[in-house]
């Protein structure tokens, strides 16, 4: 007697390239949260302030974290396309060309804006991009006229990016509600159980 078929529902693949790309999607998110908070923070603080340069070190290490991301997010976007249209091209409607714009735009300006800050950095002064602690070769030169066309670009690519952003986020609107839901969800059940452990 043959077994029945089974009629439960299949669970999704868990090393699945989008389930990939989404995990390094939420990486990178946090890292840029943190990266404008600090930067925006560190930009106002006094230059004698003691914790200033660890600041700056610790947003160009979280930079460079971003860069390597970017890296690992661009091959798994490039295995999901290759999945999902190896048997059939998109459709190309405006919503689906104002898609692309927009994503081209924001992976560009994910690579630029980290390295507008290596520039400006670098054009500062030698040796001075760490990665938690160790000194990252320099791409550029130092070159004091540059400090200040470095610190305008990082600046102006930053705050595009940031719009760019807000962009996305009204574009995706309702995956941003849904996911506020999950996480205020975690939240709760994290704190009912701690106080019931109590």
């Amino acid at each position: 007697m043959g077994s029945l078929p089974s009629t439960a529902p299949r669970s999704p693949r868990v090393n699945s390239a989008f389930q990939r790309l989404m995990s390094v999607h939420w990486w990178m998110a946090v890292c840029y949260l943190i990266l404008f908070v600090v930067g925006t923070w560190m930009a106002q603080l006094p230059r004698e302030v003691s914790f200033r340069g660890s600041l700056y070190d610790f947003h160009k290490s979280i930079g460079l974290l971003t860069l390597g991301l970017l890296t690992w997010r661009i091959l798994v976007l490039l295995q999901v396309i290759g999945k999902k249209y190896s048997k059939r091209f998109p459709k190309l409607s405006p919503k689906w060309i104002r898609n692309v714009i927009l994503h081209t735009l924001l992976y560009g300006l994910m690579w630029v804006v980290p390295v507008t800050g290596i520039f400006l950095s670098n054009s500062f002064r030698p040796n001075n991009v760490k990665f938690f602690g160790i000194v990252i070769p320099d791409i550029f030169p130092q070159s004091q006229p540059m400090v200040d066309v470095g610190r305008g670009l990082h600046f102006w690519l930053s705050y595009s990016f940031l719009a760019l952003i807000i962009l996305h986020m009204l574009v995706q609107w309702k995956v941003v509600k849904a996911n506020w839901r999950r996480f205020k969800g975690f939240v709760k059940t994290k704190f009912s159980r701690n106080a019931a452990g109590c």
